[in-house]
């Protein structure tokens, strides 16, 4: 899966510019010349970075910045600025951005920053796709075998988890092997470790 470098930027000349820099070295590239087009056609399950422009009629790039955090897309965002603008930047790696570059950029110092915010996008991606998996295997489970793996994550014996249920041990017994094969858990540790990602997937 090629990841894709987006430009936001309202200014045609500065779009055909780093599309022109991400296309001499063999990186794709999309451009788009608002805030609003850039939202409208964005695939947030495909891996990439963003190269945002802050100054832009309509949306500002702050305030796409904002629609994505409020949207829960972790895209790696790269703001371009022009010196004036410093502090802009540092008010959007406050709010999250990957990095930012001033303009005039330096080829090679942005070629950089989008391979790193690639490699970034990748490791994300396969991150919400592991939780994804664990939270439909999770799914999976009954009323009862929740509770059991509750117990189970408390450090519960069998004996114990049924008495705390008020089910037979042999029951608590079922219910464990059913959590084990639901969760596809080879061992103990691995079923804590899947569930502790489910209550903590940062």
């Amino acid at each position: 899966m090629q990841p894709t470098a987006h430009i936001v930027d309202d200014l045609e000349a500065n779009r055909v510019l780093l599309e022109s820099l991400m296309k001499s070295v063999g990186i794709q590239a999309v451009s788009y010349s608002s805030a609003l087009e850039f939202l409208g056609s964005f695939d947030a399950d495909q891996p990439g970075c963003l190269l945002l422009d802050v100054r832009m009629p309509e949306m500002s790039g702050l305030e796409l910045q904002q629609e994505l955090n409020e949207r829960g897309i972790d895209v790696p965002v790269i703001i371009v600025t022009a010196h004036s603008d410093v502090h802009i930047a540092i008010q959007a790696m406050k709010s999250g951005a990957f990095d930012s570059v001033e303009k005039p950029i330096n080829n090679q110092h942005v070629l950089d920053l989008v391979n790193r915010g690639f490699q970034l996008s990748k490791t994300r991606l396969t991150q919400r796709l592991e939780i994804a998996e664990i939270r439909r295997r999770h799914d999976q489970l009954s009323q009862r075998e929740c509770e059991v793996l509750g117990q189970m994550m408390d450090g519960q014996l069998n004996k114990q988890i049924a008495h705390t249920l008020g089910i037979s041990q042999r029951t608590v017994e079922v219910h464990r092997a059913n959590v084990m094969d639901k969760m596809q858990a080879p061992s103990l540790a691995d079923l804590v470790k899947q569930v502790m990602r489910l209550r903590d997937p940062g």
